[in-house]
């Protein structure tokens, strides 16, 4: 009988996203079992004591030992390649569970003013009061970033690309001013996944996921995960095994499905993106479209070594602020208008009133969000039917000068 035990890193990206992690129960079953308990039984006190104490590995209590969240957990860890993943209830308690595990009161973190809305509002209101700091600066210069770093800075935190403008910054690069100033480097990869982009392979320190995004793929789960070497993932296990904000064992089944198939989505999601945003790129009433993968974006040329392939998220500005945007976003019939994304199908939404809509207008216009901007994230649908669905409002719009 073959033994899953033995998929790893050995094996190429598709193979570890059909079978990695997986271990086989006695039942000896082919697809990756859901253990809905919330606890686990022992032969005898002693056995019950050993495994409480640490002395012996095993299940305790869901909270933080299930084997359905531990595959989805280890098959993550095994495509991003770390050590090891801490599974968590969604992408923000996996920001908040790094933030308690590795940072106290004096830390500084320095972060890229291209953030989403939900991650500046933790640091900013949040961690604030337990007296951690955040410095916010561009995030494709890297010069910025060295002048915030201070002896107290203990955490870098990027997205790359970021939402919605497609920004990208130098992950080797960055790493190595981390080092330098002994701070932690954690990359937000949930727009590119690890089938497109490995930000510890590039030197960063912790990978963050929202897997309610492309490791799910199909809207139908919230959850969050974090990767990186087993010594900081320890302290991150902690704070979920103390504070609670766990991954339920069937949203944990559902990703663990959904990341057999993210190599072939995410290689679609790419090629409609790309697709549409030359064609956005050509339409008269778009001013300007966000996108890394065009020609003309200032950091193609990066994207292009750093990553394999572009994503599914772009935005687009068109002339006549919100209202213009508005109206094409209200004009569509098939796409989905909501804030999530990651989604086989299409998603459109605007984000100065959605998802960055709580940050100050100070704070929108440092990061650029402008009220013309419209962020999509291209799904699975024929690419003519997402661009007649956006040209039904586009089409109305007075082309731009």
């Amino acid at each position: 009988m073959h033994d899953e035990n033995d998929i790893n890193g050995d094996w190429g990206p598709a193979t570890l996203a059909v079978r990695a992690g997986h271990r086989r129960t006695a039942e000896q079953e082919h697809s990756e079992p859901i253990f809905p308990t919330s606890s686990f039984v022992y032969d005898s006190a002693a056995e019950a004591a050993r495994k409480f104490g640490g002395d012996e590995p095993g299940n305790i209590y869901s909270r933080f030992t299930n084997p359905t969240v531990q595959t989805f957990e280890r098959r993550l860890a095994a495509l991003e390649g770390g050590e090891r993943c801490v599974a968590t209830a969604s992408g923000m308690s996996a920001i908040l569970a790094t933030a308690l595990a590795l940072l106290t009161a004096g830390d500084e973190i320095v972060a890229s003013r291209s953030l989403f809305g939900s991650t500046v509002s933790l640091f900013d209101k949040y961690l604030s009061k337990l007296g951690i700091t955040t410095r916010y600066v561009e995030l494709s210069n890297l010069d910025d970033w060295a002048a915030a770093l201070t002896p107290k800075t203990r955490l870098m935190f990027a997205e790359t690309p970021s939402n919605p403008l497609a920004e990208v910054v130098d992950i080797a690069a960055l790493s190595k001013l981390a080092r330098h100033h002994g701070a932690w480097l954690a990359i937000d990869n949930c727009f590119l996944t690890p089938a497109l982009q490995r930000p510890l392979a590039l030197g960063a320190d912790l990978v963050i996921h929202s897997a309610t995004k492309y490791l799910d793929g199909q809207g139908r789960a919230v959850g969050g995960a974090v990767v990186g070497a087993d010594a900081l993932l320890e302290e991150v296990h902690g704070v979920v095994r103390t504070c609670g904000p766990c991954m339920s064992p069937f949203n944990a089944w559902i990703f663990t499905k959904g990341l057999e198939t993210l190599g072939l989505r995410m290689r679609a999601h790419c090629a409609n993106a790309m697709a549409l945003a030359q064609w956005l790129d050509e339409h008269p009433a778009v001013e300007r479209v966000h996108y890394c993968g065009l020609l003309q974006h200032p950091q193609h040329a990066l994207a292009c070594r750093q990553q394999d392939d572009f994503g599914a998220v772009l935005g687009l500005v068109v002339k006549g602020g919100r209202e213009a945007a508005w109206s094409v976003i209200d004009a569509t019939r098939l796409l989905s208008i909501t804030g999530n994304l990651g989604d086989a199908k299409t998603t459109i939404t605007h984000p100065a009133t959605t998802t960055h809509g709580r940050l100050s207008e100070q704070q929108k216009a440092a990061a650029g969000i402008e009220e013309g901007l419209i962020r999509l994230a291209v799904g699975l649908e024929d690419l003519v039917d997402i661009r007649r669905d956006l040209a039904r409002g586009l089409d109305a719009l007075p082309a731009s000068g």
